[in-house]
């Protein structure tokens, strides 16, 4: 038998760092708001570590009588993913950087055996292979995509979540501070409607809009819609024609 040198493996190596102490190690960011900017995303996983779900998740899953398979798109940190694993959900987490499913993997408040429950995808959204689920999860995602793709990446979505399934997240608004952002996906209020209606039952719909500063005392005007929306039943088919008549937040 031979002996091993302190601090390294079998093979004499340094054992690999585990992902949330890399995490405590780096510097604070001076707020999540101002990494979101740049899209220094491991500086927005720092500034958010150990949050909460989000509350549209947790409203969507008061609507589900049963878990079955969550899509979470752009799982970021993880949180959002790690309440579903607790509630028995399967979890396909997706995120265009390598170390959000390092964190999301080794999250601290990962239920214990959930891994064989979870699989996570290194793509960016506007690629991302979507299979038919329960519940969509875009957690302050969406605004991220790039505006040319984001009409396909909508389309993906609808053909993903199956019939009476749900799908919740965020919309940024075009009166948004980030609307002036060339990269950033931001819509009208009308906008919004066009693209619920017909296809969805919107059971929770917030406009949310104010002056606010981030943890810096920089000037943010937000304007964000929140929304938990089901699939209609009998939905226009993606890459055909949506109805436009139909009442907000009602199904055909």
């Amino acid at each position: 038998m031979t002996d091993t040198a302190p601090g390294t493996d079998e093979h004499g190596k340094p054992p690999a760092a585990h992902p949330w102490d890399e995490l405590a190690r780096m510097e604070s960011p001076p707020s999540a708001f101002a990494c979101a900017v740049t899209r220094d995303w491991p500086g927005y996983f720092k500034a958010v570590a150990g949050k909460e779900p989000r509350e549209t998740l947790v409203k969507a899953l008061e609507f589900i009588e049963k878990p079955g398979l969550a899509i979470d798109l752009g799982c970021g940190e993880g949180r959002d993913t790690v309440e579903l694993l607790a509630r028995g959900w399967r979890v396909l987490a997706i995120d265009g950087h390598e170390m959000a499913l390092d964190l999301t993997r080794h999250h601290p408040r990962l239920p214990t055996g959930a891994l064989a429950r979870l699989e996570v995808v290194h793509e960016e959204m506007e690629a991302a292979r979507l299979p038919t689920c329960d519940l969509l999860n875009a957690s302050f995602s969406l605004p991220f995509c790039r505006p040319e793709a984001f009409d396909g990446l909508w389309e993906r979505i609808h053909a993903a979540v199956r019939p009476g399934g749900l799908f919740a997240g965020q919309l940024f608004g075009d009166r948004d501070t980030w609307a002036s952002l060339p990269d950033r996906s931001h819509h009208t209020r009308r906008r919004v409607g066009e693209l619920f209606r017909g296809r969805y039952r919107l059971e929770h719909f917030q406009e949310d809009e104010r002056d606010g500063q981030d943890a810096r005392g920089n000037a943010k005007h937000w304007h964000v819609f929140h929304f938990v929306a089901r699939r209609c039943p009998d939905a226009a088919i993606p890459g055909g024609p949506s109805p436009t008549n139909m009442p907000k937040g009602a199904c055909p």
